[in-house]
């Protein structure tokens, strides 16, 4: 397949942040490409190195074979992670609006309902809900039918139903033949999505493949995590029962536990009293990917003990959004 996006070595620094750090992908055409990372890690600033709304202080973008300052805009798309629309204009008006942009753009009452917005088309964009609004921004993305889709956390502040929804129409896009890029720290939504990820930490692209490929090689066993009240006394409790704990962002995780083990942990921590808030057996997946190869959990950008120097990064304010 056809790259349709490659960047190589892209770096930018805000002052004495390194926003990214060398980075390196491509993006086939077709393709369907989720870069996860926890906030401050650069995923907004790299969307703006790849669409030309930011210049890097080093390396290159080409964007459909040219760089993205000179890319042929009627086929692009991009959603930002913060976009504040008028608010006193309805969410069909808007997306009439974002039509008008381009030479030619897609009926605005069709794309309405796949955003799952044609109910509300009338309604002001202020009186909107949270996951209202995203679906509508969503829906000025696709006004003009890109070839290549940006999508910066799509689905930030949409319910679980609405965000299923939009996952099918990511999908349904991408078999039409779109290429989507997008960002998210939901791992399910990675992992449902994605053909290929990029796990980004600290401004650098840790390691890139098929959700599959990488659970596999790096997600380890299935563990138990507990949420004890003392976090000391709970290690101290499995660890004299001989179970391997380390202590993570989770919570105490215990390797390798099977879901007929399960009693036996909370057998151990019964009879030292400590008490516990959870309970969570989890399989391997992306998260556990992530915790491997950076020692930081995406879901709250917190470090845990069994880092490999991982540090936290101070977070920039950018116009628009996070780091």
């Amino acid at each position: 397949m056809t790259d349709v996006l490659v960047a190589d070595g892209l770096r930018k620094e805000y002052g004495d942040t390194t926003a990214l750090d060398g980075v390196s992908l491509s993006v086939a055409e077709g393709e369907v490409f989720a870069l996860i990372g926890p906030n401050g890690a650069g995923k907004t600033t790299l969307v703006r190195a790849l669409t030309g709304t930011t210049t890097p202080d080093a390396g290159s973008v080409s964007l459909l074979g040219s760089d993205p300052t000179d890319a042929d805009r009627e086929g692009l798309g991009l959603l930002p992670q913060s976009f504040d629309p008028p608010e006193r204009l309805t969410a069909r008006e808007l997306l009439d609006y974002y039509a008008g942009l381009y030479d030619d753009s897609r009926d605005v009452e069709t794309v309405l309902a796949e955003v799952g917005m044609d109910d509300a088309g009338t309604t002001w964009y202020e009186n909107l809900s949270g996951g209202q609004r995203r679906r509508t921004c969503v829906g000025t993305a696709l006004v003009n039918d890109p070839d290549v889709l940006f999508l910066d956390e799509p689905t930030t502040g949409i319910d679980p139903a609405g965000r299923r929804a939009l996952w099918s129409l990511i999908e349904d896009l991408a078999d039409r033949g779109t290429t989507v890029f997008l960002t998210t720290h939901y791992m399910e939504e990675a992992e449902h999505l994605a053909d290929r990820v990029g796990l980004l930490a600290e401004g650098s692209v840790v390691e890139v493949g098929p959700p599959a490929d990488l659970v596999a090689e790096y997600g380890g066993q299935s563990r138990l995590v507990v949420a004890p009240e003392n976090a000391e006394s709970g290690a101290d409790a499995l660890e004299a029962s001989n179970f391997g704990v380390r202590t993570t962002g989770e919570g105490l995780v215990v390797e390798g536990v099977a879901p007929e083990d399960i009693g036996d942990v909370v057998a151990a921590l019964n009879d030292r009293g400590v008490e516990y808030e959870a309970l969570t057996w989890k399989q391997p997946d992306l998260e556990s990917v992530f915790l491997e190869l950076t020692g930081q959990s995406v879901a709250d950008g917190t470090l845990s003990t069994a880092g490999v120097g991982a540090s936290e990064r101070e977070e920039v304010a950018l116009a628009g959004g996070e780091q």
